[in-house]
Protein backbone atom coordinates (compact mmCIF):
# COMPACT_ATOMS: atom_id res chain seq x y z
CA UNK A 1 0.00 0.00 0.00
CA UNK A 2 1.28 3.59 -0.69
CA UNK A 3 1.70 5.83 1.87
CA UNK A 4 0.01 9.19 1.86
CA UNK A 5 0.01 12.23 4.20
CA UNK A 6 -3.20 10.26 5.64
CA UNK A 7 -1.71 7.00 5.95
CA UNK A 8 1.17 7.73 6.81
CA UNK A 9 2.88 6.98 10.37
CA UNK A 10 2.27 9.95 13.21
CA UNK A 11 5.25 11.76 13.71
CA UNK A 12 7.73 10.48 16.63
CA UNK A 13 6.34 6.40 15.94
CA UNK A 14 9.50 4.50 15.96
CA UNK A 15 9.87 1.60 13.38
CA UNK A 16 12.98 -0.73 13.26
CA UNK A 17 15.72 0.81 11.16
CA UNK A 18 15.62 -1.36 8.05
CA UNK A 19 11.41 -0.91 8.50
CA UNK A 20 11.95 3.24 8.82
CA UNK A 21 14.52 3.17 5.57
CA UNK A 22 11.77 0.92 3.38
CA UNK A 23 9.23 3.42 4.29
CA UNK A 24 11.19 6.17 3.45
CA UNK A 25 12.48 4.72 -0.07
CA UNK A 26 8.13 4.03 -0.80
CA UNK A 27 7.53 7.97 -0.02
CA UNK A 28 10.69 9.12 -2.09
CA UNK A 29 9.48 7.00 -4.72
CA UNK A 30 5.92 8.67 -5.17
CA UNK A 31 7.57 12.22 -4.84
CA UNK A 32 10.29 11.69 -7.43
CA UNK A 33 7.73 10.27 -9.56
CA UNK A 34 5.16 12.91 -9.25
CA UNK A 35 7.88 15.50 -9.91
CA UNK A 36 11.05 14.33 -11.24
CA UNK A 37 14.69 14.41 -9.08
CA UNK A 38 14.77 18.65 -9.96
CA UNK A 39 11.87 19.33 -8.23
CA UNK A 40 11.20 16.92 -5.45
CA UNK A 41 12.32 18.82 -1.97
CA UNK A 42 13.10 16.34 0.97
CA UNK A 43 10.48 18.60 2.91
CA UNK A 44 8.21 16.84 0.73
CA UNK A 45 9.61 13.54 1.19
CA UNK A 46 9.31 13.99 4.96
CA UNK A 47 6.07 14.97 5.41
CA UNK A 48 5.16 12.21 2.36
CA UNK A 49 6.36 9.63 4.92
CA UNK A 50 5.18 11.17 8.29
CA UNK A 51 9.13 12.06 9.46
CA UNK A 52 10.83 14.96 10.44
CA UNK A 53 14.40 16.04 8.38
CA UNK A 54 16.56 15.41 11.03
CA UNK A 55 15.20 11.49 10.67
CA UNK A 56 15.11 11.30 7.13
CA UNK A 57 19.02 12.49 6.69
CA UNK A 58 19.75 9.64 9.41
CA UNK A 59 19.07 7.80 6.77
CA UNK A 60 20.29 9.09 3.33
CA UNK A 61 22.73 12.42 3.75
CA UNK A 62 21.23 14.01 0.70
CA UNK A 63 19.02 14.01 -2.20
CA UNK A 64 21.19 12.29 -3.90
CA UNK A 65 22.05 9.75 -1.99
CA UNK A 66 18.27 8.87 -1.49
CA UNK A 67 17.57 8.90 -5.14
CA UNK A 68 20.21 6.44 -6.07
CA UNK A 69 19.33 4.01 -2.78
CA UNK A 70 16.08 4.04 -4.73
CA UNK A 71 17.40 3.86 -8.66
CA UNK A 72 19.11 0.81 -6.74
CA UNK A 73 16.02 -1.20 -5.71
CA UNK A 74 14.01 0.03 -9.36
CA UNK A 75 17.40 -1.72 -11.02
CA UNK A 76 17.11 -4.70 -9.39
CA UNK A 77 13.63 -5.60 -9.56
CA UNK A 78 13.60 -5.71 -13.17
CA UNK A 79 16.56 -7.11 -13.36
CA UNK A 80 15.56 -9.55 -11.16
CA UNK A 81 12.49 -10.18 -13.25
CA UNK A 82 13.89 -10.90 -16.32
CA UNK A 83 16.47 -13.20 -14.65
CA UNK A 84 13.19 -15.20 -13.17
CA UNK A 85 11.64 -14.71 -16.57
CA UNK A 86 14.35 -16.50 -18.04
CA UNK A 87 14.70 -19.48 -15.60
CA UNK A 88 10.52 -20.68 -15.77
CA UNK A 89 10.83 -22.57 -18.32
CA UNK A 90 13.51 -24.79 -20.50
CA UNK A 91 10.72 -23.58 -24.01
CA UNK A 92 12.48 -20.59 -25.68
CA UNK A 93 9.07 -18.97 -27.33
CA UNK A 94 7.82 -19.01 -23.88
CA UNK A 95 10.64 -17.65 -22.70
CA UNK A 96 10.12 -14.83 -24.89
CA UNK A 97 6.99 -14.55 -24.08
CA UNK A 98 7.75 -14.33 -20.31
CA UNK A 99 10.70 -11.65 -20.49
CA UNK A 100 8.30 -9.55 -22.61
CA UNK A 101 5.32 -9.62 -20.00
CA UNK A 102 8.34 -9.12 -17.01
CA UNK A 103 8.96 -5.39 -19.10
CA UNK A 104 5.29 -5.27 -19.17
CA UNK A 105 4.28 -5.63 -15.99
CA UNK A 106 7.26 -3.69 -14.54
CA UNK A 107 6.21 -0.52 -16.70
CA UNK A 108 2.61 -0.87 -16.06
CA UNK A 109 2.96 -0.64 -12.42
CA UNK A 110 0.90 1.78 -10.54
CA UNK A 111 3.62 2.92 -8.54
CA UNK A 112 5.60 3.97 -11.98
CA UNK A 113 8.92 2.99 -10.81
CA UNK A 114 10.37 2.58 -14.57
CA UNK A 115 9.77 6.31 -14.88
CA UNK A 116 12.95 6.45 -12.42
CA UNK A 117 15.18 4.19 -14.52
CA UNK A 118 13.84 5.09 -18.39
CA UNK A 119 12.51 8.73 -17.86
CA UNK A 120 14.91 10.02 -15.22
CA UNK A 121 15.75 13.66 -15.47
CA UNK A 122 19.27 13.17 -14.12
CA UNK A 123 20.57 11.25 -16.09
CA UNK A 124 23.59 13.96 -16.73
CA UNK A 125 24.52 12.53 -13.61
CA UNK A 126 27.56 10.00 -13.84
CA UNK A 127 26.18 7.77 -11.06
CA UNK A 128 22.57 7.79 -12.50
CA UNK A 129 23.60 7.11 -16.16
CA UNK A 130 25.76 4.25 -14.48
CA UNK A 131 22.57 2.58 -13.03
CA UNK A 132 20.32 2.88 -16.07
CA UNK A 133 22.91 1.88 -18.41
CA UNK A 134 23.25 -1.01 -15.93
CA UNK A 135 19.86 -2.46 -16.40
CA UNK A 136 19.73 -2.39 -20.05
CA UNK A 137 23.86 -4.37 -19.80
CA UNK A 138 22.52 -7.09 -16.84
CA UNK A 139 19.06 -7.54 -18.48
CA UNK A 140 21.27 -8.23 -22.14
CA UNK A 141 23.71 -10.15 -20.25
CA UNK A 142 20.88 -12.70 -18.56
CA UNK A 143 19.26 -12.70 -22.39
CA UNK A 144 22.69 -13.26 -23.95
CA UNK A 145 23.63 -16.69 -21.75
CA UNK A 146 20.48 -18.47 -23.42
CA UNK A 147 21.25 -17.71 -26.80
CA UNK A 148 24.77 -18.23 -26.63
CA UNK A 149 24.02 -21.59 -24.49
CA UNK A 150 21.26 -22.68 -27.12
CA UNK A 151 22.30 -21.13 -30.01
CA UNK A 152 26.08 -21.61 -30.32
CA UNK A 153 26.35 -18.10 -30.69
CA UNK A 154 29.60 -16.59 -29.39
CA UNK A 155 29.46 -13.61 -26.67
CA UNK A 156 29.57 -10.59 -29.52
CA UNK A 157 26.72 -12.11 -31.23
CA UNK A 158 24.80 -12.93 -28.86
CA UNK A 159 24.99 -9.83 -27.07
CA UNK A 160 23.63 -8.01 -29.94
CA UNK A 161 20.81 -10.17 -30.31
CA UNK A 162 19.72 -9.30 -26.97
CA UNK A 163 20.85 -6.01 -26.56
CA UNK A 164 17.57 -5.70 -29.63
CA UNK A 165 15.49 -8.00 -27.87
CA UNK A 166 15.42 -5.98 -24.24
CA UNK A 167 15.47 -2.68 -26.55
CA UNK A 168 12.06 -4.00 -28.15
CA UNK A 169 10.75 -4.81 -24.71
CA UNK A 170 11.64 -1.29 -22.93
CA UNK A 171 10.76 0.53 -25.42
CA UNK A 172 7.49 -0.75 -26.74
CA UNK A 173 6.41 -1.10 -23.29
CA UNK A 174 6.63 2.35 -22.56
CA UNK A 175 5.05 3.46 -25.96
CA UNK A 176 2.24 1.21 -24.99
CA UNK A 177 1.64 2.76 -21.50
CA UNK A 178 2.07 6.14 -22.80
CA UNK A 179 -0.37 5.57 -25.83
CA UNK A 180 -3.21 4.32 -22.92
CA UNK A 181 -5.13 2.67 -25.44
CA UNK A 182 -7.57 0.53 -23.82
CA UNK A 183 -8.48 -1.15 -26.66
CA UNK A 184 -4.92 -2.79 -26.38
CA UNK A 185 -4.89 -4.72 -23.08
CA UNK A 186 -1.61 -5.05 -21.78
CA UNK A 187 -1.68 -8.84 -21.93
CA UNK A 188 -2.27 -8.39 -25.34
CA UNK A 189 0.23 -6.05 -26.50
CA UNK A 190 3.15 -8.31 -24.42
CA UNK A 191 1.73 -11.31 -26.62
CA UNK A 192 1.90 -9.27 -29.80
CA UNK A 193 5.37 -7.93 -29.57
CA UNK A 194 6.64 -11.46 -27.99
CA UNK A 195 5.45 -13.33 -31.39
CA UNK A 196 7.25 -10.22 -33.24
CA UNK A 197 10.52 -10.94 -30.97
CA UNK A 198 10.21 -15.18 -31.31
CA UNK A 199 9.88 -14.19 -35.34
CA UNK A 200 13.47 -12.82 -35.22
CA UNK A 201 15.08 -14.72 -33.10
CA UNK A 202 13.62 -18.09 -33.34
CA UNK A 203 15.63 -18.35 -36.93
CA UNK A 204 18.69 -18.83 -34.31
CA UNK A 205 17.34 -22.49 -33.37
CA UNK A 206 18.62 -24.49 -30.70
CA UNK A 207 22.34 -26.43 -31.82
CA UNK A 208 20.82 -29.60 -30.53
CA UNK A 209 17.95 -28.94 -32.70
Amino acid sequence: MSTTPETAPKRGSRLPRLARRAQLLEAAQEVFVANGYHAAAMDDIADRAGVSKPVLYQHFPGKLELYLALLDTSCDAIVASVRDALKSTDDNKQRVTATMHAFYDYVANAQGAFRLVFESDLTNEPAVRERVDRVTHACAEAVSEVISADAGLNREQSMVLAVSLVGMAQVSARYWLAADNPSLPQEHAADMVASLAWRGIGGFPRTDA
